[in-house]
């Protein structure tokens, strides 16, 4: 059987191909690969280097890597925070004509590190528990949609930070099926696998030396579990209003949207008597400020920089003489915003050099940039100005935060797993 290349957009063939693929995984030269950091995997990973994209190539036989390309570009169709997948390579053969097993291809996802990997540095546990907060979201967010992952682990999981807090991303998907809505027992089941992968990563962990002394593998293991429950509760639980009392629902609604979710569709249903309101949220989707952030600027950012972004945009509308909400004479917020884009966004975070930047996006530079403006001005008991705030983000910050992050500042992040 021939070499084929099954790719999901027509330029990555055509790089894939200059890759050894008549050699094991496992034996690929120094040359083509990238040194980063990984989980734990019961299968062959390598990064690797194809063009100008860093890629993870994993190597398994060949009806699991087609499911798992598919699963993952329906993720990718949900919204769901997932590696992207870039191709299936199979029938790969070694130069004596032996057969190889084929390979599933992902692109590197910028910015982020394994979860796995963050453990391993020995950290607080005050950023465990965020870790933690994170992954619960992920799983959730899973849920939602229908998927059942069956191996939710530290190692299937990368972290990628948002607004000084961290995302969650699904990496390996092998195990996973999407159904249209998950039964309790579902849900169950796979929140009980992620308790005992979690607590035994993290027992492996304490073993070697790894683990903050203070920290306890299995009540870690349970955390996520609680956690997991109480964003569950609060996204699907049914709420009993008094009859007139409306602004309970918007109060509702308002939680939900601060804690990153959109109430696509609800139901409202009055008793009998009329005395009261019951008010369930039908569909629950994650990225509300992505979403309302991405229709006014066309910035594509994580949740909660999308949520800090915003802030700073409505606080600069302001202070425009045409901002006249409810005049219809005023601008109109998506001209403000572009506004706001061309004039103070993009020109701020262009004053920061890109070789400073590290691994940083656009988004979470004016975030960083947000809350260094915040901590002089708290010094400085008055407002400063954005380009002073730049220079001495570059002068005071930047260095001491490349010292901070040097050991993984070339650890650009993982794709799969």
């Amino acid at each position: 059987m021939a070499l084929q290349i099954s790719a999901t957009n027509p330029e990555h063939p055509a790089l894939l191909l200059e890759l050894p693929w008549q050699m094991p995984l496992a034996e690929w030269p120094q040359e083509v690969l990238v040194p980063l950091p990984r989980g734990i995997s019961r299968h062959v990973v390598r990064y690797a280097r194809a063009g100008s994209e860093v890629i993870a190539v994993k190597e398994l036989a060949e009806r699991p890597a087609l499911r798992e390309y598919e699963l993952l570009r329906d993720l990718d169709r949900i919204g769901i925070p997932a590696v992207d997948p870039l191709a299936v390579v199979t029938g790969r053969a070694d130069t004596a004509g032996g057969p190889l097993e084929s390979v599933l291809v992902t692109r590197h996802l910028g910015g982020s590190m394994p979860y796995r990997s963050m453990f391993e540095t020995t950290m607080r546990p005050a950023t465990m528990h965020r870790l933690m907060d994170a992954l619960a979201v992920l799983l959730v967010r899973l849920h939602l949609a229908g998927f059942a992952w069956g191996d939710c682990s530290l190692s299937n999981t990368l972290f990628r930070r948002d607004a000084g807090a961290y995302a969650a991303y699904l990496v390996d998907a092998e195990t996973g099926d999407l159904h249209a809505r998950l039964s309790t027992g579902q849900r169950d089941y796979d929140l009980e696998l992620a308790r005992v992968n979690i607590s035994g990563e993290l027992l492996d962990l304490e073993a070697s030396g790894a683990l903050h002394p203070s920290v306890d593998p299995i009540e870690f293991g349970m955390e996520i579990c609680a956690r997991y429950q109480g964003l569950w509760q609060e996204l699907t639980r049914t709420s009993v209003y008094p009859a007139g009392k409306y602004h309970y629902i918007e109060r509702r609604i308002r939680r939900l949207n601060e804690l990153g979710f959109d109430v696509a569709e609800m139901q409202i249903e009055h008793a009998t008597n009329g005395d009261t309101v019951t008010f369930v949220p039908k569909v629950v989707d994650a990225g509300h400020h992505q979403r309302q952030l991405l229709r006014l600027t066309g910035l594509d950012t994580e949740e909660n920089q999308a949520r800090r972004l915003l802030n700073d945009l409505e606080s600069w509308m302001a202070t425009q003489d045409d901002h006249a909400p409810g005049d219809p004479l005023g601008a109109r917020p998506e001209v403000l915003a572009h506004r706001w884009v061309r004039d103070v966004f993009r020109p701020t975070v262009r004053a920061v050099p890109r070789a400073l930047r590290g691994s940083m996006d656009a988004a979470e530079i004016y975030h960083e940039l947000l809350e260094h403006r915040w901590y002089l001005s708290e010094r400085a008991q008055h407002d400063i100005a954005l380009d002073a705030v730049v220079e001495d983000y570059i002068e005071t910050v930047l260095p001491k935060a490349r010292e901070t992050l040097q050991p993984t500042a070339d650890s650009l992040g993982t794709a799969a797993d």
